[in-house]
């Protein structure tokens, strides 16, 4: 018996990340009156956290199912090692603390989060595969995964998506509440996996659309609403083209785009032992790593959990505010966006091009032709916090907001390629490498955030926490004394020479604040 046979069934009794974590326990009615034998069978049932339980399931994947002998989310505790290698100074780091294989992890992570993931590479490169084994680690067999995948083709119907009125209903109906459809079965499972999705036809995309976004499918009136689900969607073509061009509202509800690596071939032996042992790692599954229904969504409630702290979301804060501004798109400060650019139709380029009051290699937002949507942000948020929980931390660390960030935004960034940015040496190869590129915009921003000390001098965050403690029982002068101080920042900014995409976003903020105190002012006026 080869060492496959010997260990694709066994799961690892040690901790997978060792450390003291305490998770804080919601006070539930029930438990006072629970006696001694009903806390005893549910410490039994919770014996091993929902975190731990989901990094068994990650390890035994990389280590029996899926071939992925990478670790390109990287942690480090303390100094790590790097080399270089070849002219163009290829980089290998060493990473000092556990780390992960994206390939194997986010998919992991958009199971507990039901979130929708979009899996891109070359055939062949397991992207169906480790969908399939997320419908086996969600409870659901082999079979009826098999049967669910909706595999994308050119003459797929809304019909063939959805399902088809019955014929004797049809018939006999006297209005369209009376016909009844026979929905596919896919529609009520929690996991949802689309094969190939950019070769599904512009119209039945649309109804995709409907369900992958709202959770209902509908035909001749009738609805069938669908459960939370975690979606898994492929694709062989990164730019979403293929038989037919992904519509853009459907590629906007994609939250997270996972690239499936190539084939190490020092690892040849292990397909070998498959062929010859004929093992398939999706029929061999150990019990202990699959979640029922009631798991899934406790640990989804766990992730939600987790904190993100003031100084952290702050650096995100100015990280995302940086990309929407375009100085030249409108005279009203509000509409100076570049979704006001894309609406008018006029080229993006050729309103950058006239932008030219600021340093845009300085600029990180001249890299781009978007900016975020509301969305997009509470993807990151959402993410960061289960890579935290999957970690066994109780608050969001700035690594992990770094390590996922470029999964999140790989599709939300349109890049512009024209930017100078990219034609500086060493920098052509983001170009191509989006991964790398979102890493070093995050890099950047978070340099220029410490260059400007904004953790100790931020105005903006000093009056938002004043405001926050609320209006009640705030006098009229010290209302006014309030305005003096939004109006002295104002015009202290107005007097630098050039305005940033993170400077354009505080100054909405305190307009937003200073109309509120005027309003609240107001009030007081007319109640005296």
């Amino acid at each position: 018996m080869s060492s496959i046979s010997k260990t694709i069934g066994k799961v690892s009794q040690s901790p997978t990340n060792p450390h003291e974590t305490k998770r804080r326990k919601k006070f539930d009615v029930a438990d006072l009156y629970a006696g001694p034998a009903t806390v005893a069978v549910q410490e039994d049932a919770r014996q091993i956290p929902l975190d731990e339980k989901l990094r068994q399931g990650y390890f035994w994947i990389v280590n029996h199912a899926i071939i992925s002998p990478y670790y390109d989310i990287e942690f480090n505790d303390g100094p790590a090692q790097s080399f270089t290698f070849g002219d163009q100074k290829s980089r290998l780091n060493l990473p000092s603390d556990q780390s992960y294989s994206s390939f194997v992890l986010l998919p992991l992570l958009n199971l507990v989060l039901r979130r929708r993931c979009l899996l891109v590479g070359g055939p062949g490169r397991g992207k169906t595969a480790s969908s399939i084994l997320m419908g086996v680690l969600a409870g659901y067999s082999i079979k009826d995964i098999k049967r669910a995948i909706q595999h994308g083709q050119p003459q797929m119907t809304i019909s063939d998506l959805l399902g088809n009125p019955l014929p004797s209903t049809l018939v006999g109906a006297k209005s369209m509440d009376e016909v009844q459809i026979s929905w596919r079965k896919w529609l009520g499972m929690r996991i949802k996996i689309i094969d190939e999705y950019n070769r599904i036809p512009t119209r039945t995309q649309s109804a995709l659309l409907t369900v992958m976004s709202d959770n209902y499918a509908e035909i001749l009136d009738q609805i069938f609403e669908c459960p939370e689900a975690a979606w898994y969607l492929t694709a062989n073509d990164e730019a979403g083209g293929g038989t037919y061009q992904v519509i853009e509202a459907l590629r906007d509800r994609i939250d997270v785009v996972v690239k499936a690596l190539h084939f190490n071939t020092r690892f040849l032996s292990e397909l070998l032992s498959r062929i010859e042992e004929e093992i398939k790692p999706e029929e061999v599954v150990p019990p202990q790593i699959i979640f029922k229904e009631e798991e899934i969504d406790r640990a989804h409630r766990e992730i939600l959990d987790v904190k993100l702290g003031l100084e952290l979301r702050r650096r995100i804060e100015f990280f995302t505010s940086q990309f929407e501004f375009c100085d030249k798109a409108a005279d009203q400060i509000e509409y100076k966006t570049k979704d006001t650019v894309k609406l008018s139709g006029v080229e993006f380029h050729l309103v950058a091009s006239a932008d030219t009051g600021k340093d845009k290699l300085k600029d990180i937002g001249t890299q781009t032709r978007n900016g975020l949507s509301v969305r997009a942000l509470m993807t990151v948020l959402a993410f960061s916090k289960a890579l935290s929980w999957f970690r066994g931390f109780k608050e969001v660390a700035f690594e992990d907001v770094r390590q996922i960030l470029p999964f999140v935004l790989h599709d939300k960034l349109a890049q512009d390629s024209d930017s100078p940015f990219f034609n500086v040496a060493g920098n052509e190869v983001f170009r191509t490498d989006k991964i790398g590129w979102i890493r070093r915009l995050f890099d950047l921003s978070c340099a220029e955030y410490d260059r400007l000390d904004l953790d100790r001098d931020d105005p903006v965050t000093k009056l938002e926490e004043e405001f926050d403690k609320g209006l009640e029982g705030v006098t009229e002068s010290e209302v006014r004394a309030r305005l003096v101080k939004i109006e002295r920042t104002l015009a202290e900014w107005s007097k630098g020479r050039k305005l940033y995409g993170h400077m354009f976003d505080d100054i909405l903020k305190l307009k937003y604040l200073h109309q509120r105190y005027t309003n609240y002012l107001k009030w007081l006026q007319w109640k005296s």
